[in-house]
Order: structure tokens, then C-alpha cells, then sequence
């Protein structure tokens, strides 16, 4: 028993070597990866990483060179207003400029000279054409696909060199708004290739400088805004009761005296066309006419009383006609875009109970025109198209608000016309639905989200932007219900409006800070109507620092 206890304990001092032996080695192998593991943290993350929180690193030291061994994490989407549809991540350090980066546009892509230009002038940076792209560099190129979406872009960022290419000029451009918000967020593009693209064609601000002068800079800088935006329409309503606000050689008259020059109309159309921005102008009539019946009193509409009606002409006068015809046609160059707006709204002659007695005469010049079942809605449809008539040498597409659509009538509108719905509140209006039946394309003017109308009169309120953010989609045409989502091809886009229905309420820069977030949601869900991916809370962070 007393060598077995020996035996015993040899074995048991054995043991406990063996233990501390193991204990020690293990010890050891975890210094050894805690070494390793350091080693690979200062190759990975050295002292100067900024990775912006998107794109993992952005620029080694001076000196450094770029490793196999190199390990970046996978990167998230740029963060932008509005945001990317889609993005697909990778590994790698990201875009940031570098003292040599160039924006480049190889040979056969010369029509992108201006957008490259511009983008070379935001950066600081030089810009070249035909040459070869380098790391560090930014190219932007034309890249035709017979099924791309127009506007669509794709932007890839590998090897420190960003590649923009687009089926359009205006894609492109889009993709380096993209690039520009990224690098404002947080200093780099992270690594990845986006694929993005606008769910709507039509997508803009509705500006009213008949009511309210505003200068010709605080236009420009609108457009500019609005192209960071991704907005490609810009609304010029010039003409209204309270003013006319174009230089005109044919009816001077008309014209009040704070308004715009033609070279400065020239100067702003040719800003919005290198934004890849369309000027949509509109005389509105046969209402809203008021600057024209002042200076022309005979062709102001009167009520079998004698009493005259605010801004509506006599439809049936044909010198009201030749008017309207002459500034029309004068104006048709000045504006070379695809659109014109024809207004068409509250007519009052047709507000009235019983529009044939209370305006005998326009109920016979009806009669004459179009037979003894004509009334006042067939002459005031038949005034519009002849409005039209007088532009369609110049090759415009034409567009009427809601309003000046009437049900029933002998004499049919253009069916090519696009409705500009903003209202449901209006006596007679017609619901959305109505024209979607019918075949017309609409565009979305909204008064219960899109409307931003100075002195808030009518229970309008200003808005903030958050129910166009949170509510609001491109289909939700009238109040706070959408239209079946079988017509959402009609619904070509949307505008946000500011109306000066109280010029003096706000000065211009009100108005500026005003319609900034407003502005900011109706774009991002012009460009991606699904829920956004932020909350308000954090979409409004976002604008504050892209500025």
C-alpha cells in the first residue's frame, strides 16, 4: 500500500506539471493572438482612418501603400436627399478626393462637358476630356441601354476611382449630385456600385411671381437647390390679378413694375436647361387676369347687374382673345422647354348658380358657336383650346388645372392636355378618378400637402414637410386618400406650389427657409415613394448637414 501511495504520488506531481505546462502554453498562444489580432488592427485601422461611418477607410498616410492584407468593412449606402434605391455594398476604402483627382469625360461622351465642368468646379478639382481615368479620379461617361429608365444612373466606386454612366445627360448629372451629397455627409463614397433611378418623370416646384415679385437670383438659387434635389420641372406662374411680371414689346401695358427683364428670364432658363430643369411658364386665363383687365377695363366680364368679375375675361369678346393670343405667342420662344400651362381655374362665370342667366351674353356666343345645346362650359372649353391653337406651331405640350376640365360638355378638351389636379374643394370639382377613367394623365398639385400659401388664408397652413414625408405619396391626388393603384402610370409626378395670396406675409428668404424640408420630402418621395428608411427626425439631421 505505501508504494502504491508513492507510485501515486509520482503520478500526481506529474499531473500537476502537465497542468501548469498546459496552463502556460495556453497562456501564451492567447498573447500570441492578442499580438496578432493587435498587429492586424493597426494594418486595418491605422491613426488617420475617418471612415464617415459608410465606407470603411478612407486614404492611408502619406507613404502608405495599399495591402492584399488590408481588411475594410462592408459598406453602407451614401446617405443622400433623396435616397438611393438601390445599393450594393463591397469592401474597400471608398472615394474621397485627393489633390490630384480629376473629373474626366472619355471620348464619345463629350455631351457631358457641362455637367463634368460643374462638378470640377463644386470640387475644387480639374477637369479633362479624352484623357484616361486614374486612380482618384472621377469619370462620368454615357452608357446607352436600349431598356435603362430615363434619368437612371449607376455610380461605382473601386479602387479609389468613381465611375458615373447614364442613358442621359440628365442621369448622369443626377449621379453626381449623388457623389456631392455623399462627399458633404461624411468626406467619402462608399465603396459599392449604386443603381438608381426617379419613380416619377415629373418632379418640381410651382413658384407664383405674379402675386409676389421675386428676383431673378432668388430664382436661380431655387434651381440650384432643386437640382440637388434630383427636380426637373420649375413652374413660372407670371401672370395673375395682382401682376405681370415679364418685359413684354407686344402689351407693355400689362406689365407691372417690379418684373422680370427677358434677359433675365433668358439667364434663368438657361441656368434651369444645365440643371437638366424644364421652365413650365403660365399665363393662367381666362381667369385670374386682373393685371390684363386693368390696363384693358372693356374686356373685363360683367353680370347682367353691371358687375364686373375679379380677373375673369370676356370669353366672348374676340379682342380678349387676340390679347391673350399675342402674349402667348411672344413668349413662346422665351421659353423653349416641351410645356406650357394654360391655367384654365375658377372662372367665376361658372361659379355662379345659374352661370346662362347671370351672363346672357357669353350664353349666346355659346349658342352661336356651338349649336342651341352649347352653354358657358363649352365656350370656356373651347377658349382653352384655342389657347393651345395659337402655341401648337411652336410644338408645345399643354397642361390645365382641374378645374378647367368640365363634365359633359359638347366641345372635348385635347385628350393629350395633362391634368394638373390640385383641388377637390371647388364648387363642381371632380374627383380624381374621373379623369384616370378617361385616359388623361395627371400630375399632382395637392392643396392638402403641397401648397405653401403666404399669409395662410382659406385654414392653409404652412407645412413642414413632415406629412409629404410621412402621408403623402404621388398617387394621393385629392385630401388624404390615394387613387387606385391601376392608374399609377398616369401620374406622371407632382409639384411642390408656393402661392402669394398675401405677398407682404413673407419676405423672399422666408419663403426660401420656409420650403426647404417641404421641398426636401416631396422629392425624396418623387424619387422613391415607398416608407422611407428614416424617421423625420433624422431625414431633417440629414438636411441640415447636405445644407
Amino acid at each position: 500500500m505505501s508504494q502504491s501511495r508513492s507510485a501515486g504520488g509520482a503520478d500526481g506531481a506529474r499531473g500537476e506539471r502537465t497542468a501548469r505546462i498546459s496552463r502556460g502554453a495556453l497562456v501564451a498562444r492567447v498573447a500570441l493572438a492578442a499580438a496578432a489580432a493587435l498587429v492586424l488592427t493597426v494594418l486595418v485601422w491605422p491613426e488617420d482612418d475617418t471612415h464617415g461611418g459608410h465606407g470603411g477607410r478612407l486614404d492611408p498616410k502619406p507613404g502608405a501603400s495599399s495591402s492584399p492584407a488590408q481588411i475594410y468593412p462592408i459598406s453602407s449606402p451614401p446617405r443622400t436627399i433623396p435616397s438611393v434605391r438601390q445599393h450594393e455594398p463591397a469592401r474597400g476604402p471608398g472615394f474621397r478626393p485627393v489633390a490630384a483627382t480629376r473629373v474626366v469625360v472619355p471620348t464619345g461622351s463629350e455631351a457631358l462637358a457641362d455637367e463634368a465642368r460643374l462638378l470640377a468646379e463644386e470640387l475644387g478639382k480639374e477637369y479633362a476630356q479624352g484623357a484616361a481615368p486614374r486612380p482618384g479620379d472621377i469619370e462620368l461617361a454615357l452608357n446607352p441601354k436600349a431598356k435603362a429608365t430615363p434619368e437612371s444612373y449607376a455610380l461605382t466606386v473601386r479602387e479609389r476611382t468613381v465611375r458615373i454612366t447614364g442613358p442621359d445627360e440628365a442621369g448622369v448629372f443626377y449621379g453626381t449630385r449623388t457623389l456631392k451629397q455623399a462627399l458633404r455627409d461624411g468626406g467619402v463614397m462608399p465603396e459599392g456600385v449604386v443603381e438608381d433611378w426617379p419613380d416619377r418623370p415629373q418632379r418640381g416646384l410651382n413658384l407664383d411671381i405674379a402675386r409676389k415679385p421675386f428676383t431673378a437670383g432668388w430664382i436661380e438659387a431655387r434651381l440650384r437647390e432643386m437640382a440637388d434635389l434630383k427636380m426637373n420641372q420649375l413652374g413660372l406662374h407670371f401672370s395673375d390679378d395682382q401682376g405681370f411680371r415679364i418685359e413684354s414689346a407686344s402689351h407693355p401695358e400689362v406689365v407691372s413694375r417690379d418684373h422680370l427683364s427677358k434677359r433675365e428670364v433668358e439667364r434663368i432658363v438657361a441656368l434651369a436647361r444645365r440643371l437638366h430643369i424644364e421652365v413650365v411658364p403660365e399665363i393662367d386665363s381666362p381667369g385670374h387676369l386682373g393685371a390684363v383687365i386693368k390696363a384693358h377695363p372693356a374686356l373685363g366680364l360683367r353680370s347682367t347687374t353691371g358687375r364686373t368679375v375679379p380677373g375673369a375675361v370676356d370669353i366672348a369678346n374676340p379682342d380678349a382673345a387676340r390679347i391673350v393670343d399675342d402674349l402667348l405667342r411672344e413668349y413662346a420662344d422665351l421659353f423653349p422647354g416641351a410645356y406650357w400651362h394654360l391655367g384654365g381655374d375658377e372662372y367665376l362665370a361658372l361659379m355662379a348658380k345659374n352661370p346662362e342667366a347671370t351672363y346672357p351674353g357669353l350664353a349666346a356666343a355659346a349658342r352661336a358657336k356651338y349649336g342651341p345645346k352649347g352653354d358657358i362650359a363649352d365656350l370656356a372649353t373651347g377658349w382653352l383650346n384655342d389657347r393651345a391653337a395659337a402655341l401648337r406651331p411652336y410644338g408645345k405640350k399643354f397642361k390645365a388645372w382641374n378645374d378647367g376640365y368640365f363634365k359633359g360638355t359638347s366641345v372635348a378638351p385635347d385628350p393629350a392636355r395633362e391634368v394638373e389636379y390640385w383641388t377637390g374643394k371647388e364648387l363642381g370639382a371632380r374627383p380624381p378618378e374621373e379623369y384616370l377613367a378617361e385616359g388623361r394623365k395627371t400630375v399632382n398639385l395637392n392643396d392638402e400637402y403641397l401648397y405653401y400659401v403666404l399669409g395662410e388664408p382659406n385654414a392653409f397652413k404652412y407645412p413642414t414637410g413632415r406629412r409629404i414625408y410621412q402621408e403623402w405619396t404621388p398617387l394621393v391626388l385629392r385630401g388624404t386618400k390615394p387613387v387606385a393603384a391601376r392608374y399609377s402610370d398616369q401620374v406622371l409626378g407632382a409639384r411642390f406650389a408656393v402661392w402669394c395670396d398675401h405677398a407682404d406675409a413673407q419676405t423672399q428668404d422666408q419663403v426660401a427657409r420656409g420650403i426647404r424640408m417641404p421641398l426636401r420630402a416631396t422629392a425624396q418621395k418623387l424619387w422613391d415613394p415607398r416608407t422611407p428608411a428614416v424617421d423625420w427626425e433624422e431625414f431633417k439631421e440629414l438636411a441640415d448637414k447636405l445644407g
